[in-house]
């Protein structure tokens, strides 16, 4: 279970540039809940994962993982219990490193052991046989370097990756978003595979309006660092990607109200 309370942090503080990122964002779900996260650029989406993942102090709130506090945690201690990919098909890999070699680092990422005393011929076949059911035909293909593969096979074998060892949260930040569309569609296709199989907790930031309103059992809106929007059950089911354009068309209207009242306010005093 996961409980985030009051989640406030705001980048360059003081400053011209100054942006309040979440604004006293407060969430919280069961195990095996996939929630997908939507909103503008600048909403605040990705900044909640990456607050969720530990990737900066936060100004203030709270972050619970299955009842133990995880709020000052740096990312390498979280990376046990959290699992992660990025919308860069190249990161969260070792580029130099063969495919075998990630999937070992990744197979015991809290132990420490040599890579060549892991890689016994029981765990080789356990990656060809894993390996082989994303259906990219990788499996012959374990002692290549990971940076020589394309994007939509490097994302593929990140994701795999990141749930070899069940994490008790899965976050996806715009992980097709790199992608070509039919790329894109196997990647989703695997992620639904491996969420529903293994019943995996699961955050997951999209711009697509299709994979937002096909995927999942609960979607949040975000807006200026806070939700806007959470909608589950039922209504999550019936929901359809023309409904989430007519809500962000409803933002963008909200948006220009507001520009239109300031500039008003401001010919005032001018």
């Amino acid at each position: 279970m996961l409980k985030a309370t009051g989640l406030t942090k705001t980048f360059n503080a003081g400053s011209p540039n100054e942006v309040r990122a979440l604004d006293g964002v407060t969430l919280g779900f069961d195990d095996g809940a996939f929630v997908v996260v939507v909103g503008t650029n600048g909403s605040g989406k990705s900044t909640l994962l990456g607050a969720l993942a530990g990737e900066f102090a936060l100004d203030g709130g709270r972050i619970d993982l299955d009842g133990t506090d995880i709020t000052g945690w740096p990312v390498y201690r979280r990376a046990r219990w959290i699992g992660r990919v990025f919308q860069n098909p190249f990161a969260g890999t070792a580029p130099g490193m063969t495919i075998a070699e990630n999937l070992t680092l990744a197979a015991r990422r809290d132990r420490r052991f040599g890579l060549a005393r892991a890689l016994s011929r029981r765990r080789r076949d356990l990656f060809v046989q894993k390996v082989r059911s994303l259906n990219m035909g990788l499996e012959g293909r374990l002692d290549h370097e990971i940076g020589s593969l394309s994007g939509g096979q490097r994302q593929a074998l990140t994701l795999l990756m990141a749930t070899w060892v069940k994490p008790r949260l899965l976050l996806l930040d715009e992980h097709t978003a790199a992608l070509d569309p039919k790329t894109a569609a196997v990647v989703i296709r695997l992620t639904r595979e491996i969420v529903d199989r293994d019943r995996l907790t699961t955050l997951m930031v999209t711009h697509s309006m299709q994979q937002a309103a096909n995927l999942g059992d609960r979607l949040i809106m975000m807006h200026r660092g806070r939700i806007i929007h959470d909608i589950r059950s039922e209504e999550k089911r019936r929901l359809r990607a023309e409904d989430l354009l007519e809500r962000f068309e409803d933002v963008r209207r909200i948006e220009a109200l507001d520009a239109s009242a300031a500039d008003l306010l401001r010919s005032r005093y001018v």
